[in-house]
């Protein structure tokens, strides 16, 4: 039986192909991902033993020649290889690796061309340089016969395999998918009556023409770039995961870039190198000039712990290589990080391109001079703004004055209370002591302070204790003047009898009392003294009151607005060296700033330092280099995710990965085309939105036949509509639009998330208790029905429902999505609060809108969830099975039956899969 498979896979490695087995081709690349690190590779050849070119292994090491031509057998390195001697560390080479190396050696050991002498210079192989994407972008002529280029591309494929397009969809179907494809959103119901009610050829243009200007377009394509640039609202790393306070403000222009359809080489120039667009100081800006500070938010989006307790060195050189791993597949669908520690084992990126590559960068992420994220923050108050905040400040200090004294006053009149309390011959020194400054008290008045702890005691903060005691002692004196009151009228009355002399009775009152008994007067007048001396010693109501009256001054004051943004400090430029093996504290040859070298073309090299600029202007070279026009990866990688985008898979499916094991492109001179054309035309995004989403390709329907399925399963040669899951912010933001409760208000603050009772992350302000318990979300004011793009979006607490339907965790970034169908989904949509609310609102909805006529609210609940009509037999169905549902909570005697009925309904409307796909 392994006599069975090892044949199989040999026949697997290399099916009659009738060409032989090279050394460039074929066996390097094996080599090279598991042997050169220890034979070769920076000057290390173990045991003598040097793989890098054919006759050096033919030459061997100490133990003797490496290989005998046309003779496995007798050959050291297939015998090493075969037994799972080598390479060491690394587990035995997959079986038909090992069959691939001895046919080779049974062949002869052929190579392609002659080897050079010096294996140094030969760092590429023709067949790496020769890899299509690294190749230039090539515009071919468009086969003829269709009207759009696209088309014609596709159907030529098509016609090779014996396929060709599907019918064009039903115009419902369209409305949908070009709808959720470009806003996220479902039809609104006057949009879907003026389609169809559009009988006009153009009416499918004039539909993308709308969709294409509604803000809800940024909101959506904008999500796809923060996936690939990596945004996040907090820090990542560690478990602390610190909020970004102003990383929103990037989200905002990504979305603000993707409305004004801003033209992507602009886009790119400015999210890679927008500060050297500008001189600093960086002051009062204008809006424009801001927009280039903000851009810049792309090169501080990875996870970044410095400013949270991790280790400095290691975390700082972990920010610049997730940084560069979002620069590096955003822009070339490549990473460069398997490049850190040694050459990239199967892509052509040296050791030294990586570091090169992060010279173009690190003038601004200097470990050396590192700044901590709360550090990096640009201050966008104007002059105008910072007077006005200055004049609002001394207001509210004159408050705080006024706090002071009153604070002052209190001190001193609840110090002289309690000296009363106290012996008379402490009383002075105790007074004395307690104003001295406590580094200044003698020690005799420390042990009177501490003998007396009632006076030590007495400061602003102890204030409020004292009112319970102040309205105790209030309590008792007014009960003990109420007694000395009757007590001194009855004295004065019986005076004034005997004073009457057989006169006119005299009436005695308290307003009179100190003509007819002046001592009871005196005695009275003390405790009133008394009475309102505690009583202007009552401090917390007073106090309170002076502390709200600054906070409210200072509330009016301009909020300063900040800007997370990359910049370069004056001075001389870190020098970037290459680490050892990748280790920090291992920094070897010195590097200078350039791109990777396998692309490298005349007149893109990236200069040490730009005179002209106050930067070094590395990133704004590198950045121009991307977008001359010349750069084979660019263009290609950013049409390759739009058309992912729009048909669920790339022209190549793996969209970060253009390099050597990344997959092939289905349709390469589609791709080419497409590039050079999104070039050509200024860059422009939503052009190509046009001519995607008018091609039969995009058009046609979803339905499989059974030749395309046989010959092409995986559809990517594109014979029908590939059928798609909405993503989690598409489901929630559906949701919320049929339910009637979205807030469409743009741009700002994220909606904060937090943890509730049972441990979930809903939307909510943080209101934790003393123990950190979670406690209830404070109203968020409507602000927990705004777009999921506006959600936090926090790497340690994601929101539930985004969790369970594969909202990725940025880390650093997310190249592609995936789609998982897993249980917790469907529990959601059975039991999450947040869906049954919104069933229950949606049911509301369609109640008013059909005036109780439940025939139509069930029809009109369809139309508008699936953008289709319901058939007969479907609208029998669900009246049988709202009349069920409602009989049932009759029974158990729930409020308002019918409405919670209908709730259930279109609570099992959107958890249906004809809600959650669309084709």
């Amino acid at each position: 039986m392994k006599g069975l498979v090892f044949i199989l896979a040999c026949l697997a490695a290399f099916p009659l192909r009738g060409e032989p087995i090279l050394f460039e081709k074929d066996i390097r690349p094996i080599l090279k991902a598991h042997c050169f690190h220890c034979h070769g590779e920076d000057g290390k050849s173990e045991a003598g033993l040097d793989l890098r070119l054919a006759r050096l292994i033919a030459k061997g090491g100490k133990s003797g020649p490496g290989l005998v031509a046309g003779k496995p057998s007798e050959s050291l390195l297939f015998s090493k290889v075969d037994k799972g001697e080598m390479p060491k560390k690394k587990g035995k080479l997959p079986e038909e690796q090992i069959a691939v190396l001895r046919e080779w050696i049974a062949q002869g050991a052929k190579t392609a061309r002659a080897e050079p002498e010096n294996p140094d210079a030969y760092v590429f192989t023709e067949e790496e340089r020769n890899h299509w994407a690294f190749r230039p972008i090539h515009k071919a002529e468009a086969p003829p016969g269709e009207d759009n280029p696209i088309d014609a591309f596709i159907l030529e494929n098509l016609i090779q395999n014996g396929l060709s397009f599907s019918p064009e969809a039903e115009k419902r179907t369209l409305l949908r998918r070009a709808t959720l494809d470009l806003t996220g959103l479902p039809p609104e119901p006057d949009e879907t009556k003026r389609f169809l009610e559009d009988l006009s050829p153009l009416a499918y243009n004039r539909l993308i023409d709308r969709l294409l200007a509604s803000s809800a377009y940024g909101e959506r394509w904008g999500r796809h770039w923060l996936d690939v640039a990596g945004y996040a609202d907090s820090e990542g790393y560690n478990e602390k995961d610190t909020e970004r306070k102003w990383a929103w403000r990037y989200r905002d222009y990504v979305v603000k870039a993707f409305n004004d359809d801003m033209p992507w080489d602009q886009f790119i120039r400015e999210q890679v190198a927008g500060d050297e667009m500008l001189e600093p100081p960086y002051e009062d800006l204008k809006s424009e000039e801001i927009e280039k500070l903000v851009a810049t938010g792309f090169l501080r989006m990875a996870p970044d712990g410095t400013g949270s307790g991790a280790n400095d060195e290691l975390a700082r050189n972990q920010v610049i290589a997730e940084t560069l791993k979002i620069v590096s597949s955003s822009f070339l669908g490549m990473s460069v990080g398997c490049a850190q520690c040694h050459d990239h084992r199967h892509d052509p990126i040296t050791q030294r391109d990586y570091y090169s590559f992060r010279a173009i960068f690190e003038p601004g992420l200097n470990p050396k001079n590192w700044k901590q994220p709360a550090g990096r923050a640009i201050s966008l108050f104007t002059d105008e703004d910072r007077k006005k905040f200055a004049e609002i400040e001394k207001k509210a200090k004159a408050v705080d004055l006024e706090r002071e004294e009153k604070v002052k006053f209190f001190i001193d009149r609840t110090l002289q209370w309690k000296l009363e309390k106290l012996p008379q011959e402490v009383r002075d020194p105790l007074r004395v002591a307690y104003h001295a400054k406590e580094e200044d008290r003698t020690p005799d008045q420390v042990a009177l302070l501490k003998k007396y702890p009632s006076v030590k005691q007495i400061s602003a903060g102890s204030l409020y204790l004292y009112d319970r005691e102040y309205n105790e002692e209030i309590r008792k004196l007014g009960k003990l003047r109420k007694q000395k009151l009757d007590e001194s009228l009855a004295i004065a009355r019986e005076k004034a009898e005997k004073a009457e002399d057989g006169g006119e009775k005299v009436k005695v009152t308290e307003s009179s009392l100190a003509k007819h008994y002046p001592e009871g007067a005196s005695e009275l007048e003390a405790i009133d003294r008394k009475i309102e001396f505690f009583k202007g010693t009552l401090s917390k109501k007073s106090l309170d009151a002076i502390v709200n009256k600054a906070k409210d001054i200072r509330a009016k004051k301009p909020e300063e607005p900040f800007v997370r943004a990359l910049t370069e400090p004056k001075g001389e430029p870190p020098v970037t060296r290459v680490f050892f093996r990748g280790n920090h504290d291992q920094p070897k040859n010195e590097v200078g700033p350039s791109g990777l070298s396998i692309i490298s073309k005349e007149g893109s090299e990236i200069p040490h330092r730009n005179p002209s600029l106050s930067s070094t202007g590395r990133r704004s070279a590198f950045a121009q280099s991307l977008t001359d026009g010349r750069h084979p990866l660019t263009a290609r990688v950013l049409v390759n995710r739009f058309w992912l985008h729009h048909f669920g898979r790339g022209i190549v499916d793996t969209p970060s990965d253009f390099g050597l094991l990344g997959d092939q492109p289905s349709h390469p001179k589609l791709l080419d085309w497409l590039a050079s054309d999104f070039m050509e035309n200024g860059w422009h995004l939503k052009r190509l939105h046009r001519m995607i989403m008018t091609s039969r390709a995009y058009k046609q329907s979803s339905r499989q036949n059974p030749t395309s399925m046989r010959k092409d399963p995986d559809n990517r040669l594109l014979s029908h509509m590939n059928i798609r899951r909405m993503e989690a912010e598409v489901i929630r933001d559906s949701i919320l639009s049929l339910s009637g409760s979205l807030n469409r208000r743009l741009s700002g603050k994220p909606v904060p998330v937090m943890e509730d009772e049972v441990g979930k992350f809903v939307l909510g302000k943080e209101n934790l208790d003393g123990e950190r318990k979670p406690g209830k979300a404070i109203d968020l004011l409507g602000d927990q029905f705004r777009r999921s793009l506006y959600v936090q979006i926090r790497r340690s607490r994601m929101l539930s429902l985004f969790d369970a339907f594969d909202l990725p965790a940025m880390e650093p970034n997310c190249e592609k999505r995936s789609v998982s169908t897993v249980a917790p989904q469907a529990l959601i949509f059975m039991n999450d609060n947040f869906l049954i609310d919104q069933s229950k609102a949606m049911a509301i909805r369609f109640r008013k809108l059909t005036n109780g006529n439940l025939v139509r609210l069930l029809e009109l609940a369809w139309q508008h969830t699936f953008t289709q009509h319901p058939s007969e037999v479907e609208i029998k169905s669900a009246m049988e099975f709202v009349q069920r549902q409602k009989l049932l909570l009759k029974e158990r005697k729930v409020e308002e039956p019918e409405l919670l009925a209908i709730a259930s309904y279109c609570q099992a409307l959107l958890s249906s899969n004809r809600f959650l796909y669309f084709d």
